[in-house]
């Protein structure tokens, strides 16, 4: 069976192809980055070199929204797509040097082929998933922007006239009034699409039932897992959330303390800090009484803080697995 495989490089404006068998390029291509255009050479590249559809790979680099229209292309042709993470593509070539789009969607499609036996079809997220996605997103971008200029209220009261102040706050007070009223429309929607899907409410009741786990942890937790179907363990997504830590040895001279790694989302992390930080101050929980204890021990307050936070991530799993509230005393079957 002769596979083919098709990388595509994906920019804003244009996709840049280049169609790979046996390592050897047969043709490269740049079309602009829609769907239908998308569509037609796809066909006319399968027609032209007599590839049926289920011989051919494609292969590109997962860049955010800008693969939308290669998504929706593929997905009404049937083709194979595989969404891959670039960083992965890039240290799969070795040292490159040089870079250009062109080299690039050579890679790209070479990574293909070299790992055709674990890269894996690209699955769509469900609806309500990607629009809460998309919609988490805007939020963070105007609560941003409602803090800077929140700042900007009070940090130069003391540093200009009066009556220039006066008119800055004015002003900065109508733009923040509409960020706010934006984040309150974002907040309703998300809500009603939570409160219309019994699997997402109900994954939020379990979370918010567990100590430290507010509403926005809680969302956070079931776009980043998308309703828990893309991590099948706690470890995974310690390690995604940059929670897990690992070991730095080297021979006998190179011996470092374990760490997490850089390499991870932080904007989940953010929201698990602040979660340990919380149920650390909640007196009689579990949690804060394994804080006191390890603290009084010696340990390090940010190290165990960190456990704190892994902890946590493994009671969501727990319960979410269990389809159970959290209980703080909760004693196992085999205890």
């Amino acid at each position: 069976m002769k596979i083919y495989y098709l990388g595509i490089d994906v920019s804003k404006k244009k996709l840049d192809c280049c169609l790979l068998h046996n390592g050897q390029n047969i043709q490269t291509a740049i079309i602009v980055n829609k769907q239908e255009t998308i569509i037609l050479w796809i066909s006319s590249v399968l027609s032209e070199y007599n590839i049926a559809k289920d011989h051919l790979v494609i292969c590109a680099e997962h860049t955010g929204q800008y693969t939308y229209p290669l998504i929706c292309a593929a997905k009404s042709e049937q083709l194979y797509l595989c969404l891959e993470d670039a960083a992965k593509i890039k240290y799969s070539n070795g040292i490159p040097r040089g870079k250009n789009d062109k080299v690039d969607v050579h890679r790209i499609a070479l990574y293909g082929e070299r790992y055709n036996d674990s890269i894996k079809p690209y699955q769509p997220s469900e609806t309500d998933i990607l629009k809460l996605k998309r919609l988490s997103t805007e939020r963070n971008l105007l609560a941003g922007d409602r803090y800077k200029y929140q700042a900007q209220l009070t940090d130069q009261k003391d540093y200009m006239p009066e009556p220039i102040y006066t008119d800055k706050y004015n002003r900065l007070k109508q733009i923040i009034e509409v960020l706010e009223n934006a984040i309150s429309e974002i907040d309703e929607v998300v809500s009603s699409i939570i409160c219309d899907s019994p699997v997402l409410s109900h994954q939020m009741q379990l979370l918010m039932s567990i100590d430290g786990i507010g509403e926005r942890t809680a969302l956070k937790m079931i776009i980043e897992t998308e309703a828990f179907t893309t991590f099948d363990n706690p470890r995974k997504f310690c390690c995604h959330a940059r929670v897990a830590p690992f070991s730095y040895i080297s021979g006998s001279s190179q011996r470092s303390k374990n760490r997490v790694s850089n390499r991870a989302d932080k904007s989940i992390k953010t929201l698990l800090h602040m979660a340990a930080l919380s149920v650390c101050h909640l007196k009689g929980t579990p949690l804060q009484e394994y804080y006191e204890r390890k603290v009084n021990e010696g340990k390090n307050k940010m190290s165990v803080i960190n456990a704190i936070r892994a902890k946590l991530v493994n009671i969501m799993f727990a319960v979410i697995r269990t389809d159970s509230f959290f209980l703080q005393n909760y004693l196992h079957s085999l205890a």
